[in-house]
């Protein structure tokens, strides 16, 4: 049955919807689909700006840089990711997601295979520059395509999902880079990690369409995907995100919780070498340990407070209940960087880093529960600039207390407080959930 024949069937009576629920998972699976693409997008992403922090000893050794000029080359990273997070959210929302987060993974791919070609610390600086400007595109391409494609009941549990592809790229990056690095040097484990975000893009361009478009989605999975209702359709101008707490709920969140993240992914691997002694090979297991838990986070996260929002609970209490268990589980972490056994650390860092994923995961979701699809990929480019731009102060924070101190004593603490303390600010800008009032 066409979708015009369909859609001209009688509304259904109250006993049939107050089954929808139970109808819902034979309305059609193809929004998974997309969201799997989304996933190995995030992967791929995580992949690519990943690499240098598994490398770090060996640059370092290779051409001569210390803490501080690894760290200027983190800052380079998130200077420009700070700016593209605006610049790139605000273009896809023009341009649409499938031609925006296509030409973002163009970008970003050739800038990674840039690293291969860099000869001094300036050509890195410049190759690792062009990479955080490309890689700013990823979440609000992907958080926009789950607001296009997911009712609010399961966006945060896509978002999780999706989300969860930072820790495979993550875990699989030490293997691919060690593996590579062993066999044919460092240049090729940028040269060959960047060329894969080409098969990425192929798969992208053949599936991806808007929910209304494709052939593939059925009108019953249409009906479910827009059984929220539904804003009107215009363009919103930035002046009109900025007053709004709602905005500022999720910028304060990102600009306190996403440097921390940035710590674990750039300096984890130098912690474990330097505290712990160990190689580029003998690195990959504890790393592999820390994402795995945190995959485990990022959907536990999702799937927690779409699960209040099935037991009843209101989006509001739902989104605050799951931001506060990920940031109490957080705070342990204080306790790492003085830790004498191995896997002791790693428990305590990978417990952190699930609570931090599935923090994100909510927090993420909060533009979609408040501010209409074409909105979204501004708001989340607002944030992640603003994370980006904590992330810049906390690598020079980091580079600077190792060069002095040779502890990381700072770094955990920051990172144990930084939750519990965003949880507390996102409740006073925004004590209700509300839709944010955009005329």
């Amino acid at each position: 049955m066409d979708r015009a024949a369909s859609s001209a069937n009688p509304a259904p009576s109250a006993d049939s919807a107050a089954a929808m629920p139970e109808a819902a998972p034979r309305a059609g699976y193809f929004r998974w689909v997309i969201c799997a693409l989304l996933l190995f997008g995030t992967t791929k992403n995580y992949m690519d700006r990943q690499v240098l922090g598994i490398l770090k000893g060996t640059l370092q050794h290779d051409l001569g840089w210390n803490d501080i000029d690894f760290g200027n080359l983190v800052l380079a990273f998130q200077g420009f990711y700070a700016i593209g997070m605006v610049v790139v959210g605000r273009i896809i929302d023009r341009l649409g997601t499938r031609l925006g987060y296509a030409l973002s993974m163009v970008f970003w791919s050739l800038a990674s295979m840039g690293h291969a070609l860099a000869s001094s610390f300036t050509g890195f600086i410049v190759a690792r520059s062009a990479l955080g400007l490309g890689e700013s595109g990823v979440f609000p391409a992907s958080i926009k395509t789950v607001a296009e494609w997911f009712p609010k009941k399961e966006r945060a549990l896509a978002t999780g999902i999706f989300n969860a592809g930072t820790n495979v790229g993550a875990i699989v990056t030490p293997f691919v880079v060690a593996f590579i690095t062993s066999k044919w040097g460092w240049r090729w484990a940028f040269l060959i990690t960047g060329a894969s975000g080409f098969i990425w893009l192929v798969f992208w361009l053949l599936l991806y369409r808007r929910p209304e478009e494709h052939p593939r989605v059925s009108q019953a999975e249409l009906d479910y995907i827009r059984s929220d209702p539904q804003p009107p359709a215009a363009k919103i101008a930035w002046a009109r995100l900025i007053p709004h707490r709602q905005t500022w709920a999720f910028v304060v969140g990102k600009f306190m919780t996403d440097p921390i993240w940035w710590f674990y992914l750039f300096w984890i691997p130098d912690f474990l070498q330097r505290k712990h002694g160990l190689d580029l090979m003998k690195i990959r297991l504890p790393i592999v340990v820390i994402y795995v838990i945190a995959d485990v986070g990022s959907v536990a996260g999702g799937w927690l407070s779409s699960w209040l929002i099935h037991r009843g609970r209101t989006v509001n209490v739902a989104r605050k209940s799951a931001l506060l268990v990920c940031a109490l589980c957080v705070v342990p972490v204080v306790f790492a960087y003085n830790m004498q056994s191995l896997w002791g650390a790693v428990l305590l860092i990978g417990l952190a880093a699930a609570a931090h994923q599935g923090f994100s995961a909510n927090l993420f979701t909060l533009t979609s529960d408040t501010f209409p699809a074409q909105a979204v990929g501004s708001v989340v480019g607002m944030g992640g600039m603003a994370g980006a731009i904590g992330g810049m102060l906390i690598a020079t924070i980091v580079g600077h207390a190792l060069q002095w101190t040779g502890s990381y004593m700072i770094p955990f603490l920051m990172a144990g407080s930084a939750y519990v303390l965003a949880v507390a600010a996102i409740q006073l800008l925004v004590p209700r959930l509300d839709p944010a009032d955009i005329h």
